[in-house]
């Protein structure tokens, strides 16, 4: 069964797309949790008329998701967490943690778009951002010990 997202599935693709999925997939979960339609005729052409009036602003999302980007790609961000003398975490670094830290540079980032690689040591890291369909940003971090 074709369907048409109504908003972005990690697992299937993002808002407005055609997807096909299995017949029970769809009718017992995505359209009754309002995540899905079934991707009809009329419902394709409204889907298309309403892709060509958003154009502009999907445009104008995407170079600002860029900019950010590259904004993030030049920026360090430190992290300080609880860590002991040899340096070992205790826990690990999580998303919010990367979001508040980027927050606190002026850089507003949804935790939920963020996804940190496995740190539990101090020193350099990594976390990456989905901020656009087409845009991922790669974040390095700092990791340090907080006082």
């Amino acid at each position: 069964m074709e369907v048409i997202l109504l908003q972005d599935i990690e697992t299937l693709g993002y808002k407005s797309d055609i997807v096909k999925v299995r017949d029970g997939y769809a009718r017992n979960y995505l359209i009754p949790q309002k995540m899905a339609i079934i991707a009809n005729e009329s419902n394709k052409k409204q889907n298309a008329e309403n892709l060509r009036q958003q154009a502009r602003k999907i445009a104008q999302a995407l170079a600002a998701a860029q900019d950010l980007a590259t904004r993030l790609a030049q920026t360090v961000i430190r992290v300080a967490v609880k860590a002991n003398e040899d340096g070992k975490i205790f826990g690990a670094v999580t998303a919010q943690q990367v979001s508040d830290a980027l927050k606190e540079q002026g850089i507003e980032i949804d935790r939920r778009v963020i996804t940190v690689e496995p740190i539990k040591q101090l020193g350099e890291g990594e976390a990456h951002a989905r901020l656009h369909r087409e845009v991922k940003a790669d974040i390095r971090l700092e990791v340090v010990a907080a006082e």
